[in-house]
């Protein structure tokens, strides 16, 4: 690890903590918490990406969100994931889609459990008040994974097409 490296994970924080704010502030059903992660995981690879969103859900916690630390083993999922995927994703539409399902079902899986299990479908997201209106016919954990599959695919794939907008033009020489 370099300079370089630690000032680029720490630059991914932050993009990890505005995204989230302004998804939290407008109250919106996606997160937006992770597109420093998928960034750090498509330039440095897995073992970098799942150091962002760790740190950032950290931050969260010490801001008051008592659910961000719950989630650190889906951030874990999603860098490691995204990292391994990403050496084999293409510069079109049909990979973006294809990279973006391939993260998203299982980190949803996995989030859906957390959501449903530990904390009964309420969280601070926007997405929970979806997840209350298909609680009754799907019951709580398939509410859960649902809601989280459709929000994560939207929430993933702005985060994917953000991240191959700038990798394509970040010069040779940050990305090692």
């Amino acid at each position: 690890m370099n300079v370089r490296k630690i000032s680029m994970i720490a630059f991914a924080i932050c993009i990890n903590l505005i995204g989230a704010q302004i998804a939290f502030m407008l109250r919106l059903p996606i997160y937006l918490d992770c597109i420093g992660t998928i960034f750090i995981a498509a330039i440095y690879g897995p073992i970098y990406g799942m150091i962002p969103n760790v740190l950032s859900g950290t931050i969260f916690f010490m801001m008051g969100d008592a659910f961000s630390l719950y989630y650190a083993p889906v951030g874990i999922l999603l860098g490691l994931l995204t990292g391994l995927i990403w050496i084999y994703k293409k510069d079109n539409i049909l990979s973006l889609i294809l990279t973006t399902l391939i993260v998203v079902l299982p980190t949803s899986f996995l989030s859906a459990c957390i959501t449903s299990y530990l904390f009964g479908g309420i969280t601070s997201s926007g997405s929970s008040m979806l997840v209350q209106l298909l609680k009754t016919p799907l019951g709580l954990t398939m509410a859960c994974f649902v809601v989280q599959v459709i929000t994560d695919f939207v929430d993933k794939f702005i985060a994917f097409s953000l991240t191959t907008f700038i990798v394509t033009r970040i010069p040779e020489k940050y990305k090692k």
